[in-house]
């Protein structure tokens, strides 16, 4: 049986048409995904995320604990900083992708809603004595707010003054009287904040920002995806899963090799070694043809890859997509073809990602 969020009443009361997805019952679209998605390109969008899970790691030996499962180092994290990661199997897999929040006496780590389970045995069984590992998903509701007005509409709620959080950072405060983390950070390719606060405040704070934003609009998971497609932000589970190593997905920049060690080390200094024989790309059709998850790539008459997420991109009036092609066939430029119901359409490699907003931090 699906979970709900915190949020579940919220959503149905403003007519949202509710899916499911990574074990919960979430709102796929409002009013529609492509003025959902436009609203946050040109405005502000307000996302529930509360799916998501948290874990807090304490204890004498947390962060080193935690650095020797993933790629990224995050042993150098300074308080108030957050740092995307892969977390990686012996083998190079990718286990999951995460965020690592550092706090003055724990850490946070923001996990993908399907892999809370896995994930949380797994970290378990890695961690030392005296290094606790709690789950606080269920007591933990996220709330993001995305969109080049994002920071003027939430300004008005909190007395920290958000201009001062750069990128990829956060403060405890409060937002319409609640304690929170804000987090600069978001999964659209806009600016925006991510808001950790308690699942029984979580209705207050969504409905607070309702009433104060002006332009400010609920947003569904399908315009999440149509966004983070437009800014090559990868899905666990779609482009990144236990087969595909974060150097093939185009993540060499989070893995760190330096003196440290981590779990999947040796298998990706091989990989670096001996070269890709495939890479994670961004595509852009040249016709009016919508690629979609495992349609085939083709070049020269032969296949060469397939595709791991797809959709038609607002923004751009045109399909995009990601997916594994043969290293050769990686370069921006390249030209390519997507089968699309039985029939070849013309596409090309593009550098990522597709979108990048003006001004990006």
């Amino acid at each position: 049986m699906e979970k709900r969020t915190p949020l579940y009443a919220e959503h149905v009361q403003a007519g949202a048409r509710m899916v499911p997805f990574g074990g919960y019952v979430m709102p796929l679209q409002y009013t529609g995904i492509i003025p959902e998605h436009r609203a946050v390109r040109e405005a502000a969008g307000l996302f529930d995320l509360s799916h998501m899970g948290e874990f807090r790691v304490s204890g004498p030996g947390a962060v080193q604990a935690i650095d020797g499962l993933v790629t990224n180092d995050i042993a150098d994290l300074g308080v108030g900083q957050v740092r995307y990661t892969p977390m990686t199997y012996p083998d190079g897999g990718i286990v999951d992708d995460l965020l690592v929040y550092r706090f003055a006496d724990h850490l946070m780590l923001v996990v993908n809603a399907a892999n809370i389970e896995k994930d949380f045995d797994w970290i378990s069984k890695h961690l030392p004595e005296g290094v606790e590992l709690r789950d606080e998903s269920d007591a933990t509701a996220l709330i993001a707010i995305q969109g080049p007005r994002a920071e003027k509409i939430l300004q008005p709620l909190t007395e920290t003054d958000l201009t001062g959080i750069p990128y990829y950072h956060f403060v405890e405060g409060q937002v319409a009287g609640i304690g929170s983390v804000i987090s600069r950070t978001g999964y659209t390719g806009e600016d925006g904040f991510e808001l950790y606060v308690s699942a029984r405040e979580a209705p207050a704070v969504w409905t607070a920002l309702r009433e104060a934003g002006a332009g400010l609009v609920p947003v569904g998971l399908g315009a999440r995806d149509t966004l983070r497609l437009e800014a090559a932000y990868m899905l666990y589970g779609n482009d990144i899963d236990a087969t595909t190593s974060p150097l093939e997905a185009g993540l060499g920049w989070t893995v760190k090799f330096g003196p440290r060690d981590f779990l999947g080390r040796e298998v990706m200094e091989s990989q670096k070694a001996a070269g890709l024989s495939r890479r994670l790309v961004q595509v852009e059709m040249m016709d009016r043809a919508i690629p979609r998850p495992h349609y085939t790539v083709w070049a020269g008459g032969e296949q060469v890859g397939e595709l791991t997420s797809g959709t038609f991109s607002p923004t751009f009036g045109r399909g995009v997509g990601l997916g594994y092609v043969r290293a050769e066939y990686a370069k921006p430029g390249t030209q390519l073809e997507i089968e699309v119901r039985g029939e070849r359409h013309p596409a090309r490699v593009v550098k990522k990602p597709l979108y990048r907003r003006e001004g990006a931090r």
